[in-house]
């Protein structure tokens, strides 16, 4: 070994912690990760086996978080003294609570690409940056807006992303930016919701579902206070009124809100208003130079000049038939124009003349599958889709979709603001919207629509059922798609597709719904709530669970309105409605028992007794688990039989009978052999540990809260790390350990800090309390 080893007060964040970690282990000798693991195992408390692959992991710098406890046993074993050791740890604590005022781990980086074709508008940049400016020079307490108006197709957008990324490559906002089409003048779509939108900010911003307010009100306030002092800007797209921006709108005056819009938004209070008009002839001609080829378009000036007024001198319009002859080589500019003037000049928009000509034109040098294709892209219910999203929908392969979506996007038609992903401008959607229905059948329509919606359902499913192992779904008698469903290997694979395609599965379960689609009308809103659970947007699925009831009713589909009643109670006892909640469980439970539904019987008992016992009728809640206990031991079916199992503790500790509730849990977790359902699991632990601890059974406490741990690091379960880091300090102070229950509680607090919420409020309480506080003191010091 060196004389001295790396010092961890060195490190200001998690890779920095990792590389001295790695120096640690090079000052150790460079012990092989095979005996490191071995040798750190044995010094875990109590002792476990560490994989080989588990150690390397701790290695790594492009780690995010540290497991402390592998931390100190790692430098135990290799060879530091209890003093050093005890300053790992203190630094081990210390990153993981910068990383948390540093920024919390999500997706930061939201700006869209600025497109290569970007030209002009040097007045236009010139003028938002001096405004911009000038905010920072008299210091103003206020945030800065900066409000871009313009007509559809103006390229509102694109200035914005210019002056963002021009703006962080200078250093400035470069801790996160943020980036929303609000959707406020689709034609096919409505306003985004600015609560949902916040909810969108607030995941990315690092806030776990679960902490997540249901209100919009309390969403902004949350968000206002997460992105405060912070360096950011916030780009808020395509605007539809003051109304709509007002939540989204930061309150620190490190922030910067650049917002686009067709419509005035003088009532926005702050604001730097500018308005953007269209090209100049000059910046017209800059882009055709620049797309089509400078050589070719200085060849005939007066043709140039002419194809730019064609188009209104429209950005939009000008990049179209710009386009249209870089992939015509042949072409004359003369030849385009003629074309364009032959066209006519039909309005779409505000333009004076309108880009509907260059829109035409584009169309018409397609290849007809590819006509098809946008033309059928316009009936697509969301706001963007994949190439398998376009292959269900066209019933074409997904390599001939992925193939032609590059085409179109070739061609100006279509935007990508997302790898492998597609939109359309709002524009080219009502066109192409325009085209579907005036030239393909409207039973084509239908078709295409039912076989995207069927596509989404069963891919849904599977992910559902990856997602969530013990789910059950009536199963579908219906035509399958074309195109197969996707399958996920993984829970985070399933839960990765869709967290991408969530507005996609809202918006297709609301189209289906509008349209009392009999099967789908009801099912998808049963299969998309498996997603909205894992991700804790109760409002979400209580929206669409009644929207899919009223399907239902309407076609007399008495199974589905079972379900759907017994969705709707647990979404309104997630929100805290418990009168409503029993409400529908209680319906839902007698058309089970008319149906001769006996798992849903099971399941609607099990859901009743956190009802009652949350409203102190425990003796009732004990009787229903008791009942969907035998229920679900007589179909075989253990996930039922768990549940109730679960359930039914809660009941028994308020009967002041812990040791039944104790081996009840015990007895439910022999029920959980199956892989894949962590979180479940995990929360059964921690009851476990709860009961034991009110046995004055302390090891037994610590080792199902060790267990709690284990599970709630490898499903990523920040919750249930922190509570399970709670219990274990909970057991140190009732065998009389204050300064390791006050270490645990100071890493709980840490991931708590992470998450948000009042359970930091609640640890930092409990950490002042005198007899932490005393025996901390004295033993860290």
């Amino acid at each position: 070994m060196g004389l001295t080893p790396p010092d961890p007060a060195k490190a200001a964040d998690v890779a920095e912690f990792t590389v001295l970690l790695n120096e640690l282990r090079i000052w150790a000798g460079g012990p092989s990760y095979r005996a490191l693991a071995k040798k750190a195992g044995s010094m875990l408390r109590p002792p476990e086996t560490v994989s080989q692959s588990t150690l390397a992991e701790m290695f790594q710098p492009r780690r995010r978080r540290l497991n402390q406890d592998l931390v100190v046993a790692i430098t135990r074993a290799l060879g530091l003294a209890e003093p050093d050791v005890a300053r790992w740890r203190a630094a081990c604590i210390r990153v993981h609570a910068a990383a948390k005022s540093g920024g919390p781990v999500g997706v930061l980086r939201q700006l869209p690409a600025h497109l290569a074709s970007f030209t002009g508008r040097d007045a236009e940049l010139a003028q938002l940056r001096n405004a911009i400016a000038a905010h920072d020079a008299n210091a103003a307490p206020t945030v800065v807006i900066s409000a871009i108006e313009g007509m559809g197709g103006v390229g509102k957008t694109q200035l914005a992303v210019r002056v963002a990324h021009l703006l962080v490559q200078e250093g400035r906002y470069a801790d996160l930016q943020l980036f929303v089409n609000l959707r406020g003048f689709d034609a096919e779509h409505s306003p985004a919701d600015p609560a949902e939108v916040l909810d969108t900010f607030l995941r990315a911003l690092g806030v776990p579902a679960q902490q997540i307010p249901a209100g919009q009100n309390e969403r902004a306030t949350m968000f206002r206070d997460r992105i405060h002092g912070r360096h950011a800007i916030v780009v808020l797209d395509n605007a539809a009124d003051e109304d709509q921006i007002r939540p989204l709108i930061p309150a620190s005056p490190t922030c910067l809100v650049l917002v686009t819009s067709r419509r005035s938004l003088i009532g926005l209070e702050h604001a730097d208003l500018h308005l953007l008009d269209v090209f100049t002839a000059a910046e017209g001609i800059s882009l055709l130079r620049r797309v089509a080829g400078a050589d070719r378009v200085d060849a005939e000036p007066a043709a140039a000049a002419a194809i730019v007024e064609a188009c209104g001198r429209l950005p939009l319009a000008v990049a179209l038939a710009a386009s249209r002859l870089r992939s015509r080589p042949a072409w004359t500019l003369a030849h385009l124009e003629t074309r364009l003037r032959a066209g006519g000049t039909a309005a779409l928009g505000q333009a004076q003349h309108g880009p509907r000509a260059a829109f035409d034109l584009s169309v018409q040098g397609l290849d007809p599958p590819e006509k098809r294709l946008f033309s059928i892209l316009g009936l697509h219910p969301g706001p963007d889709f994949s190439a398998h999203t376009a292959a269900a929908l066209a019933e074409i392969s997904v390599a001939e979709a992925a193939s032609m979506l590059e085409r179109l996007l070739d061609e100006h038609l279509l935007e990508q603001r997302v790898a492998d992903r597609f939109e359309f401008h709002d524009l080219l959607r009502a066109y192409a919207a325009e085209r579907a229905r005036d030239d393909m059948p409207g039973d084509e329509h239908d078709n295409a629509l039912r076989q995207l919606m069927t596509w989404y359902m069963l891919t849904m499913d599977a992910a559902g059922r990856t997602m969530k192992p013990g789910r059950s779904l009536p199963e579908y008698r219906g035509a399958a798609p074309r195109l197969a469903a996707l399958d996920f290997g993984s829970p985070a694979a399933a839960t990765a597709w869709c967290e991408r395609e969530s507005a996609n599965l809202v918006a297709v379960t609301d189209h289906a719904a509008a349209r009392n689609t009999a099967v789908l009308g009801w099912r998808l809103p049963l299969t998309v709530s498996t997603f909205l659970g894992v991700s804790a947007n109760w409002r979400e699925w209580e929206r669409l669970h009644l929207r899919g009831l009223d399907c239902a009713q309407q076609v007399g589909d008495t199974a589905a309105q079972m379900k759907l009643l017994s969705g709707l109670g647990i979404s309104a006892e997630r929100l805290g409605d418990l009168a409503a909640a029993e409400s529908y469980l209680e319906q839902a439970l007698e058309l089970a028992r008319q149906l001769g539904e006996q798992r849903t019987e099971a399941s609607v008992l099990s859901n009743l007794v956190a009802i009652y016992s949350r409203s102190g009728r425990a003796e009732l809640g004990l009787a229903a688990a008791d009942r969907a206990v035998d229920i679900g031991r007589g179909l075989g079916d253990v996930h039922v039989e768990r549940s109730a199992m679960q359930n039914s503790s809660s009941c028994l500790l308020m009967l002041k009978r812990p040791a039944d509730a104790r081996d009840r849990l015990l007895e439910a977790v022999e029920l959980y052999r199956a892989p894949g359902d962590e979180i479940s699991l995990g929360l059964v632990m921690g009851n476990i540990g709860f009961t034991h601890i009110a046995l004055g059974e302390y090891e037994e406490a610590e080792r199902a809260y060790r267990r709690y741990l284990e599970l709630g690091r490898s499903s990523n379960d920040l919750h249930g790390q922190a509570e399970a880091l709670c219990g274990i300090a909970s057991v140190r102070k009732a065998t009389g350990k204050m300064p390791e229950a006050r270490s645990l509680y100071e890493e709980a607090l840490v991931i708590c800090d992470q998450m948000g919420g009042a359970e930091a409020v609640r640890l930092r309480e409990r950490l002042a309390t005198p007899d932490l506080t005393h025996a901390s003191d004295d033993e860290l010091s």
